[in-house]
């Protein structure tokens, strides 16, 4: 966007670095990556680069829960990253821990760093990820680290603390890292990528490089025994962590305790390159002691005389609950100071990207005195996922799923660009020749709907018979393709057998076209909910507004929830957990009544 830019991390090696999983996207994540990509993001063009197994999800399901996903080589992925922030135009690189914020009369003036330096700016950013006070802990072992081998960001925290903001502590962990020399392939299921592979960025026409398998293997009852035998010895069960973990990643302890009537789990086994024998073992996640950790990994098929490399642990930080923000991501005590990624309380690489992509451009749109950029649930889930964190907050790891958003339907990986690329465009995040792509696809997809809508076919001998193949009824009379590719047996590149002829499409234009057809009557109701909604997220609450005033009735959890959350919209406000239907009804009467501003569709 223009804007001089300072990118301050403790290590610069680090960049781009993969903590955990080195794979990006999967259900809901997928989409998010998409949806960066779109808005002008490196993450989808940085997996395609760097990919070694490329998988789409949920295939065989409707197009609102498929969902991409990609193992990376961990640190070609790494390299790259950092590659693309060091070249990157109006972008300086340093390398300092930050200790201090410099704020004058409630304003952010700029950071202090360790050794006494000061970097001062118009806006800051805070992507603390686990470091702030981070401690790693491993069975009765635990240490000061914000991940294996770095050090913890003690002051950061207790600088925030002094301000006035709210902390918190959550807890996420990791696998072990097991040597492949020890792994026997032969007792494995093998996991193979999609052939051809699919590319996450729009920017990208076709992966280049082989891919490469993942495995399978599954825990047992014996895996299960020694995790039960010393529950006790887990840093997690004994106590010893504070901090509340990621319900939907639980640990393997969480695994055998919770689904106790399960006899076995499905473990992923998922190579960390192409040029090391390290294994990521995914569904394996512990905090049990390293001793104990090789006889859990020995206990199945494939891993009799597996070696582990690097234990699993688990890690503690602080975070902000995420309620002290705005749902352009600055923090309400202080103006121009943005928080993004696991200081509000996600999980994730997709989710930290998305909150850190907004707050970037809304940390230069606020130095320009313009408008932020808010994306509604309707926009993306990006917009779902910050609209959860700051009007409902989170008590554990958040992370983005597809069951999150009312209108996942609107949401889909193929119409992301069609979503955002536009709105990204008049930001200045995307480039000429991706906008030009992106109108040729556009034009490429009105051609072929209007030629599924004028080609029609009659019922002759050789269309019967494909029709009979595919298990669909046959033809009565002459119907046009765009009829027949409603038909549930039937999908777009079936129709181009029946009449061939149309434009060369991608697979995901295809799929975009497929999706708006088949679905046109559910997408019209959505977008009908979604056009009751905004006319709620249109009435704008003046940040003066009194909750306090007697004469607005409210319930006393609701007068609590909207003083401390403070929404901007009675759209806001009624996705606030605790805040009733007669509640909002009563703002909105006492908005009108007392005139203070409130103009439908338009800022106060």
């Amino acid at each position: 966007m223009g804007a001089e830019t300072l990118l301050l991390t403790m290590n610069l090696d680090t960049i781009g670095q993969m903590s955990c999983n080195p794979a990006i996207g999967g259900i809901g994540k997928g989409h998010m990556v998409k949806e960066i990509d779109a808005l002008g993001g490196q993450m989808a063009v940085n997996i395609d680069r760097t990919g070694i197994q490329f998988r789409r999800l949920n295939t065989s399901r409707g197009p609102a829960v498929r969902a991409s996903r990609a193992q990376a080589d961990k640190k070609d992925y790494q390299f790259e990253m950092k590659y693309a922030c060091e070249i990157q135009a109006h972008l300086d690189i340093r390398q300092g821990m930050m200790e201090s914020l410099l704020i004058d009369a409630n304003t952010i003036q700029g950071v202090g760093v360790k050794g006494g330096i000061a970097y001062r700016g118009h806006s800051v950013i805070l992507t603390t990820g686990t470091f702030l006070k981070g401690k790693i802990h491993i069975g009765d072992f635990s240490y000061s680290a914000g991940r294996s081998g770095e050090t913890a960001a003690a002051k950061a925290s207790e600088g925030l603390a002094s301000i006035g903001f709210e902390l918190g502590r959550l807890k996420t962990g990791t696998p072990p890292r097991v040597n492949g020399r020890t792994i026997d392939f032969a007792e494995l299921e093998e996991q193979p990528g999609d052939d051809p592979p699919r590319p996450f960025s729009y920017a990208v026409d076709k992966i280049e490089q082989e891919q490469i398998p993942c495995w399978v293997t599954y825990t047992n009852d014996h895996t299960h025994q020694l995790i039960q035998e010393n529950l006790a010895r887990s840093a997690m069960y004994s106590g010893k962590i504070e901090g509340i973990g990621p319900r939907y990643c639980p640990s393997i302890e969480d695994k055998v305790v919770r689904f106790a009537d399960k006899d076995r789990h499905q473990i992923f086994v998922e190579p960390e390159g192409r040029r090391t024998l390290e294994f990521y073992i995914n569904g394996l996640s512990m905090s049990l002691p390293e001793e104990l950790q090789h006889q859990i990994v020995r206990s199945m098929p494939g891993f009799t005389k597996a070696e582990i490399m690097r234990p699993a642990y688990a890690v503690e930080y602080d975070y902000a609950p995420p309620t002290q923000l705005y749902p352009h991501l600055e923090t309400k005590r202080v103006a121009n100071l943005f928080f993004a990624g696991q200081i509000n309380g996600t999980t994730g690489y997709e989710e930290a990207a998305g909150q850190g992509l907004v707050a970037g451009v809304n940390a230069v749109l606020k130095v320009r005195g313009e408008d932020p950029l808010v994306l509604s649930r309707s926009d993306a889930y990006i917009g779902v996922l910050i609209d959860d964190l700051v009007t409902k907050g989170t008590l554990e790891p958040y992370r983005i799923f597809t069951s999150r958003a009312e209108h996942r339907l609107l949401l889909r990986e193929d119409n992301a660009d069609y979503r955002l690329m536009e709105r990204a465009r008049t930001l200045g995040l995307v480039a000429d020749d991706i906008w030009q792509k992106f109108l040729t696809k556009q034009q490429l997809v009105r051609d072929e709907l209007e030629r599924l809508k004028a080609v029609r076919v009659s019922p002759t001998e050789k269309i019967q018979e494909v029709l009979r193949r595919y298990r669909t009824s046959p033809l009565k009379e002459s119907t046009s393709l765009i009829e027949l590719l409603r038909r549930p047996e039937l999908n777009y590149h079936h129709l181009l057998e029946l009449a061939p002829g149309g434009a060369a499409l991608s697979p995901e234009a295809a799929e975009h076209i497929e999706a708006e057809v088949k679905y046109e009557g559910y997408i019209q109701r959505q977008e009908n909910q979604v056009e009751k909604m905004q006319r709620l997220e249109s009435l704008r609450i003046p940040p003066s507004f009194d909750f306090a005033v007697p004469a607005l009735n409210l319930s006393t959890e609701g007068r609590q929830k909207l003083d401390s959350i403070r929404p901007q919209t009675l759209g806001q406000a009624s996705r606030i957990s605790g805040v009733s239907p007669a509640d909002v009804s009563s703002i909105m009467v006492l908005l009108h009544t007392q005139q203070q501003g409130l103009v439908v569709g338009e800022k106060v």
